[in-house]
């Protein structure tokens, strides 16, 4: 009876020990896909256009997404950059009922994020700069960027992302027009 009471605690902390192990494993390798992925967001976007060109993320710029959005109502576009050739401003004209910017590096980790309440009269004109850029700006800062949201990110290369609510059919094709005239430029300073 002893040995089948030891038998039987040996099987059962086996079976423990290998559950949690197969957890911890399971884990790792969920957290370690996005960095073996070669279908991430860059690679998506750098299929669709150059550095600097605006790309619609959702499928009512016509054709498929180039990545799918979770939530209907909102209309998306994004441009990658390169801060080690320069600055890039972001810039979008018109009104809309609420636009959300989220800056993220290469590897798709979320470095900033703002919306229309936090912009000057609610315009998106953003600046994406590196920490020595940004000494420069600081030094003599140009008219034209005066109100413009200045984004220091410590990355070299990134992806600027302009979400957009469309509260219903009415506004659709001016969140459209908002987004496809939206710009992303190197900026010479």
């Amino acid at each position: 009876m002893r040995s089948l009471h030891a038998a039987l605690r040996r099987l059962l902390h086996a079976v423990l020990l290998g559950l949690v192990g197969a957890g911890i494993v399971h884990i790792i390798v969920l957290l370690l896909v996005p960095d073996f992925s070669e279908r991430d967001a860059w690679s998506r976007l750098s299929m669709a256009s150059d550095l600097y060109r605006m790309n619609r993320l959702d499928a009512e710029a016509g054709g498929a997404p180039v990545v799918k959005s979770v939530d209907p109502l909102f209309y998306a576009t994004a441009c990658r950059f390169d801060l080690e050739e320069g600055m890039v401003r972001i810039k979008a004209p018109g009104d809309v009922p609420f636009w959300s910017v989220s800056v993220y590096d290469r590897s798709g980790h979320n470095i900033y994020s703002f919306n229309d309440h936090t912009a000057t009269g609610g315009k998106l004109d953003a600046v994406v700069l590196t920490p020595a850029q940004m000494i420069d700006v600081r030094k003599d800062l140009p008219e034209d960027l005066q109100g413009a949201i200045f984004v220091e990110a410590p990355i070299d290369e990134g992806i600027f992302v302009i979400r957009s609510f469309v509260p219903d059919e009415s506004w659709k094709p001016i969140v459209s027009r908002f987004l496809d005239q939206s710009s992303c430029e190197l900026q010479d300073f």
